[in-house]
């Protein structure tokens, strides 16, 4: 189990309304309590069975042909996006495009930013703190989704520095 299903289990359970549930594993232990009292006391147990891997049909021959002519439209895609700037995240927590929720959003697509400009916010521990970046340009696309959870390192903006 990785960082994002652990994270989308987060979500389901604070989304389901149970006080506590606890997933098991042969090899992990999760216990998830939310802040809500919903007068559920009793914790809600998730077992998961290791399940006997099926061998793949012959019939899997054909989209793996078809799967041969993307990698040329991925690769093509990378070199596009070799020539600009990615810039990523400093730090793990969660991405914010505004400043606060009644507030306009930092930057858009086709904006020209400059060196120490405010980007983004990611909140790590109810601390929120401005990412700037440290390049100019203008943004060509923004790779994360506002309120989403971000992870060190992430790339978050691609910038064209022409």
């Amino acid at each position: 189990m990785d960082i994002k299903e652990i994270q989308s289990l987060i979500k389901f359970v604070a989304k389901s309304g149970a006080s506590e549930v606890k997933l098991e594993t042969d090899d992990i232990k999760i216990t998830i309590r939310t802040g809500s009292l919903s007068g559920n006391s009793e914790p809600t147990y998730v077992h998961t069975m290791p399940m006997a891997q099926q061998a793949m049909p012959a019939v899997a021959a054909a989209p793996a042909e078809a799967q041969a002519a993307s990698p040329t439209e991925a690769e093509q895609k990378k070199a596009e996006d070799d020539k600009y700037i990615t810039i990523k995240s400093p730090i793990i927590g969660t991405f914010y495009r505004k400043p606060s929720p009644d507030k306009p959003v930092f930057i858009e697509v086709g904006d020209t930013i400059g060196t120490g400009d405010v980007l983004c916010v990611i909140e790590a521990m109810k601390l929120f703190n401005d990412i700037e970046s440290e390049v100019s340009g203008t943004i060509v696309k923004i790779l994360v989704d506002d309120s989403s959870p971000v992870e060190f390192d992430q790339p978050l903006f691609l910038v064209d520095p022409s």
